[in-house]
C-alpha cells in the first residue's frame, strides 16, 4: 500500500484520498432541528411514552388530511397508482402539501390497496 500524504500508510480503503479545502460547515437546517430533537428526546424518555410502549416515534406529527385533499388524492390514485414528478408537483401545489407528503401518501395508499386485494382473495 502506498504511503498517504503525511508519509504514513492510511487505512482509508475504498474511500480514496482526503479532500483538501475549507472545513465542512453544518447546514442551517441541522442547527435549526437540534432544539426539536432535544425536545422530542426528553418527551420520549418520560415514563409511559415512547416507541417501545407502542407510541409513535418522536419527530414530525401525523398529517391530518382534509376531506377535499383526500378526495383529490384518491381520484389521482384511481387514475394512476404511481405518481410522476410533474403530477406530484401539481398535487402538492394544489393541495398545499409538500411533495414528500404526496409521495408518502401514495406509498401508504399502495400498501393499503395491496392488503385489500390480498384479503379479498
Amino acid at each position: 500500500r502506498p504511503a498517504g500524504p503525511s508519509g504514513a500508510g492510511t487505512a482509508r480503503g475504498a474511500r480514496g484520498p482526503r479532500r483538501e479545502g475549507p472545513p465542512l460547515q453544518t447546514p442551517l437546517s441541522v442547527l435549526a432541528a437540534a432544539p426539536r430533537d432535544r425536545e422530542a428526546a426528553s418527551r420520549s424518555s418520560s415514563p409511559g411514552q415512547g416507541a417501545q410502549d407502542g407510541g409513535a416515534a418522536p419527530g414530525r406529527p401525523r398529517t391530518k388530511f382534509s376531506a377535499a385533499q383526500l378526495r383529490e388524492l384518491e381520484r389521482s390514485f384511481r387514475e394512476q397508482r404511481y405518481i410522476g414528478a410533474g403530477e406530484k408537483r401539481r398535487l402538492a401545489a394544489a393541495l398545499n402539501l409538500s411533495q414528500s407528503q404526496i409521495k408518502t401518501w401514495f406509498q401508504n395508499r399502495r400498501m393499503k390497496f395491496k392488503r385489500q386485494t390480498q384479503d379479498a382473495r
